[in-house]
């Protein structure tokens, strides 16, 4: 049965600039200036320029125009009679286009800079070229190739590399076969190529050096029947099973420890292209001034079209059906612009109100970039002072970063959670997390300080804090347990 009732709905809906607004707000300098190339290629009514600095121009050539005459130039030749086209023809034209160059010899050239390798892959079938194989062998040896990931491990095993090379290349072959010409591979560069596990990798370095000298014959016995103690580092089980004196084992765990664990990052290739990280915010200062600006370096001045705003207004008197049709897109187009341009001042706007904040906020450690002297802060701080949403603050600190005199960081690292002492003072995490970092890096590595060690010095420097806290802590600087801190 149908029924009808009133009610009534409270709504929040987002329109299409604020969503444009939160997108953008959360997109560093780099992104931002592909985002406004990618705008101005697909809306023709955006284009760069100032407005102010048109009007400018205009006002010019209008006390020129006064000063020369309306209708005729200093040569008293009509300036309608005078064409750009009669002078220039098309191939001279492009010619210019091609040689012109805006850039003067001071200004500032910055390039990313791109590693230019071979892949490890590339390596391995070089060197694969080079054995005496048949069309069959060698395609088997190039398939498994293809299956070395780029820390140089084959991690699949080979009775699903016989299935997947039946199916996608047609090639009958046998686990045997995949073996043989594995063991071929494990012979090529990098020593280490084409293991299946790290056990495995080590002892293919190993066998690469002469074993006649003894702490080498030792390191392959320990690798081979002793990895699980040497990985856990009960070299005293080592010590004890070798019949080895400390010295020894000094020498056979330095020879171990020097291995590549991961071979195919040594092979110039697993780099990706590395680019240089552009600070959102660039801090300086001066004599205890601290001044603040926006990065904008390569992002253009942005304007509506003077030419699709005089387009408009002709379609707009227009009374036809094509002209209307016409004046709505040019319309669309001009109102795009002009909200991308909003949208883009209001980041800015955005941004600089949050990283004053910020700035004020940890006013003493931005003077000396000394990290005990970061107050605790959290996203809520910033949103109080500044009367925006947490997800406003939080869209704006991610992904950013600030370039100050002692180094660039970014934003989200000046957030921290507080811990009280003794005193009640509230300190930041940051800090315990130095001082734990310290008495780490003095501790003796013959007998590394445990989580309870820890806890205690940190607790008789006046701080409250749990066990377990600080052994989140000691992960998130990602520092071992004492058992692997171990050294002899």
């Amino acid at each position: 049965m149908l029924r009808q009732n009133l009610s009534q709905k409270l709504l929040q809906k987002l329109s299409p600039q604020q969503i444009q607004l939160m997108k953008m707000l959360q997109l560093p300098t780099i992104a931002l200036e592909q985002r406004i190339k990618e705008e101005m290629e697909a809306n023709p009514a955006l284009e760069e320029g100032e407005e102010v600095e048109e009007e400018e121009n205009k006002e010019d050539e209008d006390i020129l125009s006064d000063e020369t005459g309306d209708d005729e130039n200093e040569d008293g030749l009509e300036k309608d009679d005078f064409s750009m086209d009669e002078y220039i023809n098309e191939d001279e034209g492009e010619s210019y286009k091609t040689k012109a160059n805006n850039a003067s010899a001071d200004d500032e050239h910055r390039e990313i800079p791109v590693t230019s390798a071979i892949s490890l892959q590339e390596i391995l079938e070089n060197q694969l070229g080079l054995q005496d194989l048949d069309d069959h062998k060698y395609q088997v040896a190039l398939y498994l190739i293809g299956n070395i990931d780029d820390e140089g491990y084959l991690r699949r095993d080979l009775a699903s590399i016989v299935d997947d090379i039946a199916f996608s290349q047609n090639i009958t072959t046998t686990e045997q076969e995949l073996l043989d010409m594995l063991h071929i591979i494990q012979q090529f560069d990098p020593p280490g190529v084409g293991a299946r596990d790290l056990q495995e990798c080590l002892l293919l370095q190993l066998q690469r050096k002469d074993d006649r000298y003894v702490e080498i014959a030792l390191a392959i016995e320990v690798v081979k029947n002793h990895m699980e103690e040497f990985s856990k580092k009960h070299y005293e089980k080592i010590q004890k099973k070798l019949e080895l004196d400390e010295e020894q084992l000094k020498e056979v765990i330095h020879e171990i420890v020097k291995l590549d664990p991961k071979p195919g990052n040594s092979s110039g290739d697993n780099q990706k292209n590395i680019q240089e990280i552009i600070p959102d915010f660039i801090l300086t200062n001066s004599d205890g001034i601290l001044e603040l600006s926006l990065n904008s370096r390569n992002q253009p001045e942005l304007r509506v079209s003077k030419d699709y705003q005089q387009m408009q207004d002709e379609y707009s008197k227009a009374k036809d059906k094509q002209s209307k049709e016409a004046s709505s897109f040019v319309k669309q187009k001009i109102e795009s612009a002009r909200w991308f341009i909003d949208a883009i001042k209001q980041r800015e706007n955005t941004l600089m109100a949050t990283m004053r904040t910020i700035m004020e906020y940890q006013f003493e450690y931005f003077l000396e970039g000394d990290e005990a002297k970061l107050k605790p802060m959290i996203l809520k701080d910033i949103a109080d002072r500044t009367g925006l949403d947490i997800s406003t603050i939080s869209r704006v600190t991610n992904s950013k970063y600030v370039q100050t005199q002692f180094g660039t960081f970014p934003l989200k690292s000046f957030f921290s959670e507080s811990l009280s002492t003794d005193s009640g003072e509230e300190v930041s995490s940051k800090e315990v997390k130095k001082i734990l970092q310290d008495n780490i890096a003095a501790e003796s590595k013959k007998k590394p300080l445990t989580d309870d060690a820890l806890t205690k010095l940190l607790t008789e420097k006046g701080y409250n804090i749990a066990r377990r806290t600080v052994a989140k802590y000691r992960e998130m600087l990602g520092i071992p347990v004492a058992r692997m801190r171990k050294e002899l």
